[in-house]
């Protein structure tokens, strides 16, 4: 797909081409569009699919009108492939654009290595062989990143890493200084950009990276302090800067070739807070449980060795990764880049941050419909309680009457547990005290100081017909429940309610040795609190409750699959002593 280069050039002489390599990934499709506004560029897209395939909303976009006129035109390249379809695509520009492929996966070293590191020599001998000006590489701030050292307002001085914990960031740390060091070769000039953590519409790495985790129960949980400090730049500004390099390699050669330049958004940010931001704007819960960093680390390693030793519990590089971003400041001095390109962001955070939430809003969801909005179904908090006025009453639906509730609860917890009398003693005094109340109440005049006295009418002193069969049902429903209960038991049939059973009788066992004062006062507290707790957070509960399930069940499985050897060891440890002791001098020496 494209158009005769020279034609083009008669028809506008100020034109000029230029190869964006990877100009269908993330950063490529941002930039391409760029140079396309800019209308003073005819654009070569170079990427790895055979053919140029276009998303629904680029079928009437800039994109697809300069295809169609002949602005752009589309190349399939292998970086790792020497031959002359490679040269096709940059042989007749003046400027390449390089930008690696995003999407690679570190457990393929071999693919990784040629596509970064080959495919950075390959791209740098085809530039040299076809007299190409200049070599724009989009590099990453992970670069000079350890993994374990937080970076403060690290300059371009910061050396690169003596030992990475992230392969893709050593491989890219080798292909800047293979395109930095090709600078002046040949007359040709190379520059490097390094972007912290890119963001925006059509992300293929951060963002949908924590959606998934946010659908997975994974970001509740906030990995250190919660306030590690970190850089972040909008795609767009990552474009800007690589147009930038370009035109200022043209004035300021001396002091841009040859050198790389960090690029973000100039407002660092903690890290917590930006994923806040996207997530909530998704309508995902904000992380709430902070862990260690260490143990998180002492975890993922440990499911990266199983995961090596017995494939299972599989964990993927991008977790370690982001595990690392999250728990380390990274903030970047981009002064240089601002004085020697003229780089200044055109996209603010704030901005980014909305633009890429519209963009993502197929993966929006509504978890807080239930807890703003009238329900429509009861919850399952509401459906154990009965859904009357008990559960009315312990979930807070009227606050005045929960209060009134609790505190007269309370009252008479005091006045039966803490007041240091008889059950009997406490009761009839109660009694008693009720009797000279309702008696004085009864004479008191209509009115007292201007207020009026309402009498009592009888019928509050009576039980409706209906309260008391549905108060005699409710107590015959119970007792036919225990009767099948306790026939499903003689069966011997239902082992899942034996240990429902068991659990409970050994629930008020502890009770029982324990003071019934406390038991009180616990279920007390723990009855107007838990229920209202729960409805509000019902989704944040499940989803850490299904991952303790799956961490309880993962446990079981990496058990149930330790090798022979092992088992055996831990049998011999708990059968050693006792059959030794018990066995003859000639068993003895066997075991031995």
């Amino acid at each position: 797909m494209g158009v005769d280069d020279d034609r083009l050039a008669e028809l506008n002489p100020k034109t000029r081409t230029c190869v964006v390599i990877g100009g269908r990934g993330f950063i490529g499709r941002s930039l391409v569009l760029s140079l396309l506004k800019l209308g003073k560029w005819f654009v070569r897209i170079a990427d790895s699919a055979h053919s140029i395939h276009l998303d629904p909303y680029e079928h009437d976009s800039l994109l697809s009108h300069a295809i169609a006129s002949g602005r752009a035109c589309y190349h399939h390249i292998d970086v790792r492939d020497k031959s002359l379809v490679f040269k096709v695509a940059v042989e007749g520009s003046s400027v390449a654009f390089y930008l690696d492929y995003a999407d690679l996966h570190a457990d393929n070293f071999h693919l990784c290595y040629t596509i970064i590191v080959q495919g950075a020599k390959n791209i740098i001998n085809a530039c040299r062989e076809c007299k190409l000006r200049k070599l724009i590489y989009n590099s990453t701030a992970d670069v000079v990143f350890d993994g374990s050292h937080d970076i403060v307002n690290g300059d371009e001085l910061l050396p690169y890493p003596g030992k990475f914990d992230n392969v893709l960031s050593d491989l890219k740390a080798q292909a800047e200084a293979l395109i930095l060091l090709a600078n002046n070769i040949d007359g040709l000039l190379t520059c490097a950009i390094r972007p912290c953590n890119v963001f925006g519409p059509g992300d293929t790495n951060l963002v949908p990276f924590f959606v998934t985790l946010a659908q997975s129960g994974w970001t509740k949980f906030i990995i250190g302090n919660g306030e590690s400090i970190s850089d972040f730049t909008y795609v767009e500004n990552v474009s800007h800067a690589l147009i930038c390099v370009e035109a200022a390699l043209d004035f300021r050669t001396a002091s841009i070739a040859g050198k790389a330049f960090f690029i973000s958004n100039l407002h660092p940010t903690k890290f917590w807070d930006f994923l806040l931001l996207i997530l909530e704007g998704l309508g995902y819960q904000r992380p709430l449980i902070k862990l260690p960093a260490r143990m998180v680390w002492h975890i993922l390693s440990f499911i990266k060795w199983a995961h090596r030793k017995w494939g299972f519990l599989e964990c993927s590089h991008n977790l370690f990764h982001y595990a690392q971003l999250a728990s380390r400041s990274r903030t970047f001095n981009c002064s240089a880049a601002q004085k020697h390109i003229g780089y200044s962001p055109l996209v603010s955070n704030e901005e980014g941050v909305s633009l890429t939430i519209q963009s993502f809003s197929h993966l929006a969801q509504d978890i807080f419909y239930s807890r703003y909005c009238d329900r429509v179904e009861p919850s399952k908090v509401e459906k154990l309680l009965g859904g009357g006025k008990v559960a009315d009453i312990l979930l807070w639906r009227d606050e005045k009457k929960s209060f009134a509730c609790f505190l007269a609860l309370v009252l008479l917890f005091n006045w039966f547990f803490l007041s240091g009398r008889t059950f009997a003693d406490s009761a009839a005094k109660l009694l008693l005290l009720l009797t000279f109340a309702l008696f004085g109440y009864s004479v008191l005049p209509t009115k007292v100081f201007g207020f009026d006295v309402k009498r009592l009418p009888i019928s509050c002193f009576e039980i409706h017909e209906g309260i008391l069969k549905d108060s005699i049902t409710a107590v015959a429903r119970l007792w036919n429940r225990g009767f099948y209960c306790v026939r499903s038991l003689a069966n011997g049939h239902d082992w899942e309610l034996f240990f429902k059973v068991v659990a409970s009788v050994y629930f008020l066992k502890l009770i029982s040795i324990q003071s019934l004062m406390m038991a009180m006062g616990i279920a007390l507290a723990f009855a107007f609190t838990a229920f209202f707790v729960y409805e509000q957070y019902e989704s944040e509960v499940d989803g850490v409750s299904k991952l303790l399930h799956s961490g309880v069940k993962e446990v079981v499985k990496l058990l149930k699959s330790l090798p022979h050897s092992a088992a055996s060891i831990i049998c011999k440890k708990n059968n050693y002593p006792r059959q030794y002791k018990k066995s003859t001098p000639a068993q003895a020496q066997h075991w031995k």
